[in-house]
């Protein structure tokens, strides 16, 4: 009974494939690729999830190789009627790749250190900090999605070869979210 609609809060999560090579033909999995998140090195595929800003429901998923890009990704996960668009600072400049020639306003989160270096200790800068914080506290709501599937469910490794296999299970995993979330919404 709970609409989804309105907007979408957009983001996405490394899930790690295994990097043995004792199998029978040698190799890793082709199909998945290594990137650097900070200092680290991840080797596995990006899930992208499109969730609802009201009640933080998700609505869409997809999957990509790590190494692709989160904003080229994220027009695939908005939707018709969505007004607004919440993301990290992955997402700048989001609106360069939406196409659909819908009006949205995109609310991103800008890196954390970049508005300081701009404004210095000025009061700007306090009043941006606070814009930043309100963009946070929306914004939260995925992360608590990726807590159920990661921490909960527990899965941070792809149980299957190749991202169509893994893909299905996140589909999975992501609607027993869903239903994780309603349960203790009511």
């Amino acid at each position: 009974g709970q609409q989804v609609r309105g907007g979408t809060i957009v983001d996405a999560t490394i899930i790690e494939a295994p990097n043995s090579t004792k199998n029978a033909s040698g190799q890793r999995d082709p199909e998945m690729h290594s990137v650097k998140k900070g200092t680290k090195w991840y080797y596995g595929m990006r899930i992208h999830i499109g969730v609802d800003p009201l009640h933080g429901f998700i609505h869409t998923v997809t999957g990509t190789a790590a190494n692709a890009a989160e904003v080229k990704e994220a027009p695939k996960l908005l939707r018709e009627d969505d007004e607004v668009v919440y993301g990290d600072a992955g997402y700048c400049k989001l609106e360069r790749y939406v196409t659909d020639g819908k009006e949205r306003r995109y609310e991103i989160n800008r890196q954390h250190g970049t508005f300081r270096r701009h404004y210095g200790d000025s009061l700007s800068w306090q009043e941006e900090r606070e814009i930043e914080k309100r963009k946070s506290s929306v914004r939260c709501k995925v992360e608590y999605a990726f807590h159920i599937v990661k921490d909960i469910f527990r899965w941070r490794k792809t149980r299957y070869k190749g991202i169509p296999k893994n893909l299905n299970y996140a589909y999975l995993a992501f609607a027993s979210a869903n239903l994780y979330m309603l349960a203790s919404f009511t």
